[in-house]
């Protein structure tokens, strides 16, 4: 049976955690999709509440505080600003960018935790939990770092393993300690309340294993069915912590504790909307808790379990709000082949891109959207991103409306010519033109938004198509009445792109209708091939994309190359001191300043020189595995130092006469030891 058009829409969009700026990563799996979607609903007249805000709690927050030596406070308000400004640079279109840290949010969730309190719906636990002694404090998950006992990575979280993606606990982890004194936790006992999501197990499986089997995304459908299958467990839904949400209630062990932020966070969704609703002069409820309203989260695939099952048990155990009829999860988007991570700093950050690359936003989430992650990881390369925006929004999209505009402003003094008889070709063109809103509105209905913008490309394609064949500036002299007919029906073909464009480049649409000298239309009247009357005025023809040279690409990616250099080198180890040797072992070495007299390659080696080495006490010869940091030509005249009384050692049949003396960084790199002065050769070095 066809399903009731809802009455109105709630989009919500994954809270970013305010700990850090957005990335393409981020912008492929949810706003992007997010946006287009709110976009195309609005177009078609549709009553909208396009949600989001700041995640503002939890561990990683509080982390980067204690980093930086500033309050949680500070970082939030940094990061949501920035993120805040990035989104609307880019043509987020959220109808209220929130924040979990306001009051209308507190109360709020103090609120929903209440009423599941008091109708019973937690279990309350008393359990051992790490505890730091030196700060005197328990320690969340994140606050605690280990050997993964799955692939033995020595970083991994107390809730994950970020090497391998295994889902850990505390407890689980080989040699723990806490990330805040770096000494190692005791178990401690606390009470904490739990979601008994085991319970809610037959009713998921009906609403979810039978009713969303074939309307959801299968990577979203095989998660949660993995989930639910493999059976669920209690989750705590307080830690001990002081940022965040306080427990609201009263005594019972609830003091120092706060709601676990997968908890807190969701429910932003609905103080947000209470705070737009306010604005708005509006009531929020219908929205969040009317049938007749289809509520549609848009996340990346790392939080389907916390709104496929956590929070709509939760909301199913409060038992007034409506559930989600779709969840469309995108996977993960790579980064030049390789996964992106903010740790390694590898990762295109979006305020980094808006204030390089100016003017480029559209081409962004043109970019983003062609090759979206749907249904398995991919990838962006920035020569794609070049290519893309070279060969399809310049080439086509671009040429076709720059050609009809410019066309019209030579022949018709920028005006709309009156259409004569119409070819075959003329039909069929206007034909195809109708189907397209339909065509365009099905894909994205049913959440295939890269098949969406490939929909919208080919009837910019269609135009391109159409005016090439028919060659206007050639026919201009011969027959200029089937001239008219042509720049009509192109320029109708613009106007079409101009509404249909919206959804995934809305700076490139409203540039165009600020061209065409038209308002946007309703989505259901496009299609129409009788948009513009004769004799409208239109604006002066610009350019809607230019052409990105390869010194961009090659600049972003030696940025991306020199990010990741300076962050290995951050973050390299430094070696650990060697066990200890007497005084009499280090006085017995004679390490002395020399002077490289020669130096030449050793045959058939890739990392030996051979050097005539000046001592002071003598001329002698030295090999030394070199060469993959120094030319020979590079290193004659210098002054190094040189442990001459080591016993000789034959290398590739050269005989080492000592050892030249290097420095080795965290990575590896060799610098000589040389002295600050000009000092003599054959100088001791104590």
């Amino acid at each position: 049976m066809e399903k009731k058009q809802p009455k109105r829409y709630t989009v919500t969009a994954a809270l970013p955690y305010a700990n850090g700026p957005i990335h393409i990563g981020h912008l492929a799996g949810v706003y992007v999709p997010a946006d287009i979607y709110s976009r195309y609903l609005r177009a078609k007249g549709r009553d909208v509440a396009f949600i989001c805000g700041s995640d503002e709690h939890g561990v990683p927050i509080t982390l980067k505080a204690k980093k930086e030596g500033v309050s949680p406070q500070e970082i939030v308000d940094r990061y949501h600003k920035l993120n805040y400004e990035s989104f609307e640079k880019l043509g987020i279109s959220f109808d209220v960018y929130s924040r979990t840290s306001k009051p209308i949010h507190h109360e709020t969730a103090a609120d929903f935790f209440k009423k599941l309190y008091d109708k019973d719906k937690f279990i309350e636990k008393e359990e051992e939990n790490y505890f730091d002694e030196e700060n005197q404090q328990f320690l969340a998950d994140r606050y605690i770092m280990g050997t993964c006992p799955q692939c033995s990575y020595d970083k991994a979280y107390g809730d994950q393993c970020e090497s391998c993606g295994t889902a850990l606990s505390p407890r689980e982890l080989i040699n723990p300690v806490s990330m805040i004194s770096g000494n190692k936790p005791v178990l401690r006992k606390t009470k904490h309340w739990y979601l008994p999501l085991e319970q809610y197990e037959g009713w998921l499986r009906k609403w979810i294993l039978e009713g969303h089997k074939h309307d959801w995304k299968s990577n979203v459908y095989g998660q949660v069915k993995s989930w639910i299958d493999t059976g669920l467990k209690p989750r705590a839904v307080t830690r001990d912590l002081d940022w965040g949400v306080k427990v609201p209630v009263e005594g019972a062990g609830a003091e120092g504790k706060v709601l676990y932020v997968w908890f807190d966070a969701p429910i932003g969704y609905i103080s947000a909307t209470k705070e737009w609703a306010e604005e708005k002069g509006i009531d929020w409820e219908p929205y969040w808790k009317s049938e007749d309203s289809k509520l549609v989260h848009f996340i990346g695939k790392d939080n389907i379990v916390f709104h496929c099952i956590i929070f709509p048990v939760m909301m199913k155990a409060e038992g007034s709000y409506i559930l989600p009829d779709n969840v469309p999860a995108n996977e993960f988007l790579n980064l030049e082949n390789d996964k992106i991570s903010t740790s390694r700093n590898w990762a295109v950050w979006l305020h980094e891109f808006l204030e390089e690359l100016p003017g480029k936003e559209d081409t962004l989430r043109y970019v983003l959207t062609a090759n979206a992650p749907e249904a398995k990881d991919n990838d962006f390369t920035w020569k794609d991103f070049q290519a893309r925006n070279n060969n399809e929004l310049l080439a086509i999209f671009g040429n076709f409306v720059n050609r009809s505009m410019v066309l019209t402003k030579k022949y018709y003094d920028g005006t709309m010519p009156q259409a004569g008889e119409w070819t075959e070709e003329d039909k069929q063109v206007s034909e195809e033109v109708k189907t397209f809103p339909e065509r365009i509105a099905d894909k994205i209905e049913n959440y295939k938004l890269r098949e969406a913008l490939n929909e919208m490309m080919m009837l910019a394609r269609l135009g391109n198509k159409y005016l090439t064949d028919n060659e206007p500036w050639k026919l201009q002299k011969t027959n200029p009445e089937r001239v008219k007919t042509i720049m009509n029906l192109s320029l109708q073909i613009c106007a079409n792109l101009s509404t249909l464009a919206e959804p995934f480049i809305p700076y490139t649409a409203e540039r165009l209708r600020r061209m065409l000298n038209i308002e946007m239309l309703e989505w259901d009247d496009a299609g129409r091939i009788d948009i513009i009357s004769e004799g409208h005025q239109f604006n002066k023809p610009e350019h809607l994309f230019e052409k990105i040279e390869d010194e961009v690409v090659t600049g972003q990616k030696n940025k991306l190359i020199e990010a990741r250099k300076a962050n290995e080198k951050t973050n390299a180890k430094v070696k650990p001191a060697k066990e200890n040797i007497d005084f009499e072992t280090f006085s017995g070495m004679d390490v002395r300043i020399g002077e490289v007299l020669e130096a030449e390659k050793v045959p058939k080696t890739k990392k030996l020189l051979k050097l005539k080495i000046d001592t002071g006490i003598d001329q002698r010869t030295v090999v030394s595995g070199i060469a993959e940091y120094y030319k020979p030509e590079e290193i004659v005249g210098k002054k190094v130092s040189i442990l001459v009384n080591l016993e000789p050692k034959k290398i590739k049949g050269i005989e080492s006469k000592g050892m030249i003396l290097m420095a080795e960084d965290a990575n590896g790199q060799l610098s000589f030891i040389q002295p600050d002065k000009n000092l003599d050769n054959g100088s001791e070095v104590r």
